[in-house]
Order: structure tokens, then sequence, then C-alpha cells
């Protein structure tokens, strides 16, 4: 039950996030984050690459019996492994409109 209650706060979240007005084209917006695309990719990329740490450090704390939780443990595992396929799915669609730009006649 408590997956669940994350799984739609999360959600709730994201359709908060795409809700939200565009940014002037300051930099940021209003939150402290970049408003490039190059500078949501890379906190994005960081976002996936942290959950991947705390992942596996939780893995291995569960290993050498610091943590008892194994529930804590899979939940971080499942994120993390969601993280990379999502990140893995926009590579490729960008890779793909990338292909096709290149594609185009001028």
């Amino acid at each position: 039950m408590a997956m669940r209650e994350q799984i739609r706060d999360r959600s709730q979240h994201i359709r908060a996030l795409q809700e939200q007005p565009a940014p002037a084209a300051t930099g940021t917006t209003e939150t402290g984050g970049p408003s490039d695309f190059a500078g949501v990719l890379r906190q994005s990329l960081e976002s996936v690459n942290a959950s991947q740490n705390e992942a596996s450090r939780l893995s291995e704390a569960y290993e050498r019996g610091e943590v008892t939780d194994v529930a804590k443990v899979m939940l971080a595992r499942q994120e993390a492994g969601v993280a990379f396929e999502t990140t893995l799915q926009v590579r490729n669609k960008l890779l793909n409109a990338y292909q096709e730009i290149m594609r185009m006649g001028v």
C-alpha cells in the first residue's frame, strides 16, 4: 500500500510539473532549476545516477546486515530500474529524432 501511495504521489507531482506554464527564457525556473534542454537533461541524468547510487548503497548495506527492511531495498532497486529504463527510452527517442532530421532534404 505504501508503494502505491508513493507512485500516486509521484504521478501527481509529474502532472503538476507538466501543468505549470513555461518560464521566460532566463535560464532558470522559479524553483531554481535549469530551463534549457541541456540543463534539464543533465539534471535528469544526475537524478537517475543518484537513485542508482542509493539503490546500490542500500543493497550493499542489506548484504552486510545493516539494513533489515528488505522492502525498502527492493523499492529503491525498482525505482532505479524504472528511472534507467525511462532514460533509455528518452535516449532512443532523441536518437530517432536526430536521425530523422539528418534524413531530411534541405
